[in-house]
């Protein structure tokens, strides 16, 4: 079985022409797929909107007990429910969940050291539900996954969209041969970030390494191509990151190890 593994940002998300026009595509995909979405931008503005401070490290979110509400509304809430309309609307047949649904996915607590980041969920290959997350895609129904996950004692943690991805991906190509698609608001990794033509084709970890010291990938970049070359070694077949509007076309950066 091949399987596509497509993540949107939030960025696409809160953009309904650009959302809309990756809904058809994504629902054109013959075979099996599944969605991860994230919409951290959504979640930033409810937070402030509930008077919190949004707090971001290299990326992730501090999760507070009080910021874990917010996000919860926002992915497992308006933005998951939202995509599943649209995609039912375009011919998808799919099921919006998060993590504790069908207990799909259990996530560990992170560590309070080196950084506390409150209510944040770390994944362990053995917490991806493979077996119901296949039965969904046996029965002709296409799984969407947001952001928040548990811990299977009763406590919701908030998992970088990223991440879930990856992690689903990876524990998934144990079962079937996986692709993993990155699609966000640019033509794919840029060596210029003024530039949307200045798509890096091809990343090695290597050169992933330079472009993090020389700071041409920075901020959200990072936890997304940490975790594209984490699949790449787990066994997933291709990792690619490109622009939410042009699912169908080849320009993309294309991860290699």
């Amino acid at each position: 079985m091949d399987i596509k593994v497509i993540k949107i940002g939030g960025n696409v998300v809160e953009n309904e022409a650009m959302l809309s026009r990756f809904v058809k595509d994504f629902a054109a995909i013959k075979g099996a797929k599944i969605l991860v979405h994230g919409g951290g931008i959504m979640a930033s503005e409810l937070q402030k909107a509930l008077g919190q401070t949004p707090v971001m490290i290299e990326g992730r979110r501090v999760t507070d007990s009080e910021a874990l509400k917010a996000v919860t509304m926002t992915y497992a809430g308006w933005c998951n429910k939202h995509i599943v309309a649209l995609l039912q609307a375009a011919g998808c047949n799919a099921l919006g969940l998060c993590g504790a649904d069908a207990n799909v996915i259990t996530a560990l607590k992170r560590p309070a050291k080196p950084i506390d980041y409150g209510y944040v969920g770390d994944i362990v290959p053995e917490g991806i539900n493979c077996a119901i997350l296949l039965k969904f895609i046996e029965a002709g129904i296409t799984p969407v996954l947001c952001a928040i996950n548990h811990d299977g004692k009763g406590n919701l943690l908030n998992t970088n969209a990223d991440t879930i991805a990856s992690s689903v991906a990876s524990a998934l190509s144990s079962e079937a041969d996986v692709d993993l698609v990155y699609c966000f608001e640019k033509n794919g990794v840029l060596s210029d970030k003024n530039d949307d033509n200045s798509v890096i084709e091809t990343i090695t970890p290597q050169y992933y390494a330079e472009l993090k010291a020389s700071g041409t990938v920075a901020d959200g970049m990072i936890p997304k191509l940490d975790n594209a070359f984490r699949a790449i070694e787990a066994g997933v077949r291709s990792v690619m990151i490109k622009h939410a509007g042009n699912l169908s076309n080849n320009i993309q950066t294309t991860l290699k190890k």
